[in-house]
């Protein structure tokens, strides 16, 4: 259901050869007419057709498409709500998600990188960058991604399916995630593993048990990260903003920076991090799959289209 967009509608209207000619032309080599799977000539037809004809055409108004991608927000909130709520944090849940939680340390430490820890020992020395990672850590998270979706659904609407789709076949991935494996964090286990709550001693703009956080968070929701995989897409969402080095550099910057927060908060393990990475790379590629075959299907509508 959501994904894919009607960006053409059943009821098309008439338009002359030359506005088909100006939307891209005649099929090139790579159009197959199948719908098996798009090409790169199909890609290139429709990102022409958004960048010339789209704004004109009454089948793309920006309210239905608008519309759509509301829905598909209130479907995956619907998920998670159902998720979070299904865990409970209950006596067992808890109990469910230490054990998992010791799980994922012992796989750390057979692995060699149990160092969250001492990560974090050594931003405690600085209370200032706590303070900024805590507020960091839960403003960035959805500000930095809303405004990734806003960018590219006004400014490169071509792509914007492909990256809409990535980011909830993440999302759907990591709900699977939550919902049989939930994952105590580390900055609520037992004091003896030495980690500090920072969002409790140290403080921030937000906090996991008043305002709208409370409402929405499964604080048991920790592997994968989404944290880190929205990060990751955010950079690929922004990526065509980033015409110079410090563009680039800056959009780099922010996956790294997130990954630094998450741990030295004490809320996520290295290993929900490679985690979050993974749900981003499936989500991203089957996202990117299922577009070039809408591609094609758009391509093939726009060129039928009466003379």
């Amino acid at each position: 259901m959501f994904m894919t967009d009607h960006l053409v509608s059943p009821a098309e209207p008439e338009r002359s050869a030359d506005a088909v000619d100006h939307a891209g032309g005649a099929p090139g080599p790579g159009f197959t007419g199948n719908g098996a799977e798009g090409s790169d000539e199909d890609e290139e037809f429709v990102e022409r057709w958004f960048r010339e004809d789209a704004p004109n055409d009454e089948t793309t108004r920006p309210r239905l498409r608008l519309i759509n991608e509301a829905a598909i927000i209130v479907c995956l909130y619907g998920a998670y709500w159902f998720v979070r709520n299904s865990q409970g944090t209950n006596l067992d849940a808890r109990m469910q998600a230490f054990t998992n939680a010791k799980r994922v340390i012992r796989a750390e430490r057979w692995i060699g990188f149990y160092q969250e820890e001492s990560i974090q020992e050594w931003f405690l020395r600085s209370r200032p960058i706590i303070q900024f990672l805590n507020g960091y850590y839960g403003i960035a998270h959805f500000l930095v991604t809303i405004a990734a979706m806003v960018w590219c659904f006004r400014r490169r609407p071509w792509r914007y399916r492909s990256i809409r789709n990535g980011l909830a076949l993440m999302t759907w991935f990591a709900l699977i995630g939550f919902k049989f494996f939930p994952l105590m964090p580390p900055r609520l286990l037992p004091l003896r593993y030495g980690f500090m709550d920072t969002l409790e001693v140290v403080g921030s703009p937000w906090n996991f048990k008043s305002g709208p956080v409370a409402q929405v968070s499964n604080q048991f929701a920790a592997m994968p990260s989404l944290h880190f995989g929205w990060a990751a897409w955010c950079a690929v969402a922004f990526w065509p903003w980033a015409v110079t080095w410090p563009r680039k550099l800056l959009l780099l910057t922010y996956p790294l920076l997130t990954l630094v927060a998450i741990v030295a908060t004490g809320n996520h393990y290295i290993l929900d991090a490679l985690g979050g990475f993974a749900v981003f790379t499936i989500g991203m590629r089957l996202g990117t799959w299922l577009d070039r075959i809408e591609w094609s299907r758009i391509a093939r509508r726009l060129r039928r289209r009466p003379t």
